[in-house]
């Protein structure tokens, strides 16, 4: 196992912690595929105590994958666990991970524990883990504020308790490359049955070392990293997937080790993820950005015509930048629809499914000339998505803007089953829809951000928009797409309401 970096990836679980980014469970599963095809070895699904919305998606992906483990989120309480190992009952291969506390800020005003109760809880909680799985992993939370004495003292009991991997979370993202590897190579050295477990790492980006702190822990022994697809998460997010991947990948002259990854796979499980999360990914975000192998200096541009190597440590191809356009038009047959879906990592449950996207494939054909696998994915991702709880639905829209006049906005919606039509006039024909919208429904959400961003090139190309909304507390994103940027303005809206409304109210850990 030396030679071998365990990915686990937490994008389900504390990737969904980022506020707005709540996933139902058909989501979970469609990303969940992903992972899979892209080889992740251990896929956490979610916190299955959170609430019955997420009890039944860490099941339904623990029904349907195969090939990864798949893990699920447990507290010290038996509650937790025993919640985390019914969800789990189905999967092929299971994982159980659960955490305490163990830095004295969070014994002495959370937990209000003594260490002694803190190490006695954590030695019953993977005793107990074990009657479903034994395969335990187990975390002393915040351990990047921990005393190292009572780090090697809580772990050596776990272990001798029947924990496989060791996860060492840098909570906060407080911790530097430096301490934090220093940190692990002391674990491993001075904990007796150290040679029992895979250490692990979980590393926030607080202060944006999160990857950083990861690739120092695997130079000082870890085997495994939690990380996220675009460095999804809590806060200021979490070590992102693709870049751990490639830097041990590129520099093989450093790491004495390598993952099982498929990286060809990388970009279509970021455009996944983005797609259904409403969060857009940065222009020059490292190795999935849009602009991560493009070159505009002269100086650069000569370089790399000439050898490739002289700007480019990877090639774009090696990560999922393949030329992806789609032979396929308003001519095209359901088969090779379908099968192209399929490759895409898109697998549909019924006709009806199958029937609605391709319905909505041939209405994109005639406004596009071109047709591209990022269309393909955001046209598919809204048609699979759950609309149970959808109680607002888009019909029409009309819009009048003229220079020197006060722009106008006419929607037609179905609420609850019942048609309503309103108009309205705002500061530009976006602002003229949201306030159409909202003098139909008052929703008394405030709204916190607009995005627009194009899915690919070109003028006719789909325009996505991301809004993020509040309301008592509760935050959302809404995503919509459509080649008219005020139409995807407003089912953006429209999607953001509706998950105000029908999205469960959850409970979540901080690891």
């Amino acid at each position: 196992m030396n030679d071998k970096l365990i990915i686990f990836d937490t994008t389900l679980r504390d990737g969904e912690q980022s506020p707005g980014a709540t996933m139902n469970k058909d989501e979970k599963v469609m990303i969940a595929r992903a992972l899979e095809k892209m080889r992740v070895d251990i896929i956490e699904a979610g916190f299955p105590i959170a609430s019955p919305g997420d009890f039944e998606a860490v099941k339904a992906v623990a029904q349907t994958i195969t090939e990864s483990v798949v893990c699920g989120l447990a507290r010290t309480s038996d509650a937790d666990i025993d919640s985390a190992g019914e969800a789990l009952k189905p999967a092929a291969q299971a994982r159980i991970h659960t955490f305490i506390a163990t830095s004295p800020i969070h014994m002495q005003h959370k937990l209000r524990m003594t260490s002694d109760e803190v190490v006695s809880t954590a030695v019953k909680a993977v005793k107990r883990a074990s009657k479903y799985t034994d395969n335990i992993e187990f975390s002393p939370e915040d351990a990047g504020r921990s005393e190292i004495d009572f780090l090697c003292k809580v772990i050596e009991s776990v272990i001798d308790a029947g924990a496989k991997t060791i996860n060492v979370p840098d909570t906060v993202g407080y911790s530097m490359p430096h301490q934090f590897g220093e940190t692990i190579k002391q674990l491993i050295e001075r904990i007796p049955n150290s040679d029992k477990a895979v250490f692990s790492v979980h590393c926030h980006n607080d202060l944006g070392l999160a990857v950083s702190n990861s690739l120092a822990a695997v130079l000082n022994g870890a085997r495994q990293v939690e990380c996220t697809i675009n460095g999804l998460g809590e806060r200021a997010g979490n070590a992102a997937l693709e870049e751990i991947v490639m830097a041990v990948r590129t520099r093989k002259d450093v790491f004495e080790c390598d993952t099982g990854i498929d990286t060809t796979e990388i970009v279509n499980c970021s455009r996944l993820v983005s797609n259904i999360t409403g969060f857009s990914v940065q222009p020059n975000k490292a190795i999935v950005g849009a602009n991560a192998f493009a070159h505009e200096s002269g100086i650069h541009q000569d370089g790399v015509i000439k050898s490739r190597e002289t700007y480019e440590i990877m090639k774009a191809e090696d990560v999922g930048w393949n030329t992806n356009r789609l032979v396929l038009g308003k001519h095209s047959g359901r088969n090779a629809f379908k099968t192209r879906l399929k490759e895409l990592g898109f697998e549909f449950h019924s006709e009806e499914e199958l029937n609605e996207s391709f319905k909505n494939f041939k209405d994109l054909a005639d406004k596009k000339h071109e047709i591209f696998d990022e269309d393909l994915q955001a046209l598919v991702t809204d048609s699979l998505h759950d609309t149970s709880y959808e109680r607002i639905k888009f019909i029409s829209l009309k819009v009048n803007t003229e220079t020197g006049e006060v722009p106008a906005a006419e929607i037609t919606l179905s609420v609850d089953g019942n048609e309503i039509n309103k108009q309205s006039t705002g500061d530009g024909p976006v602002d003229a829809v949201f306030k159409a919208i909202e003098s139909a429904l008052d929703s008394g959400c405030e709204l916190l951000l607009y995005s627009v961003n194009s899915i690919t090139g070109g003028t006719d190309s789909q325009g996505e928009v991301t809004v993020r909304m509040s309301k008592n507390g509760r935050m959302v994103n809404g995503r919509g797409a459509d080649t008219d940027i005020i139409a995807a303005s407003a089912k953006a809206y429209i999607n953001g309401l509706n998950r105000v409304m029908g999205v469960d109210v959850r409970e979540h850990p901080q690891l």
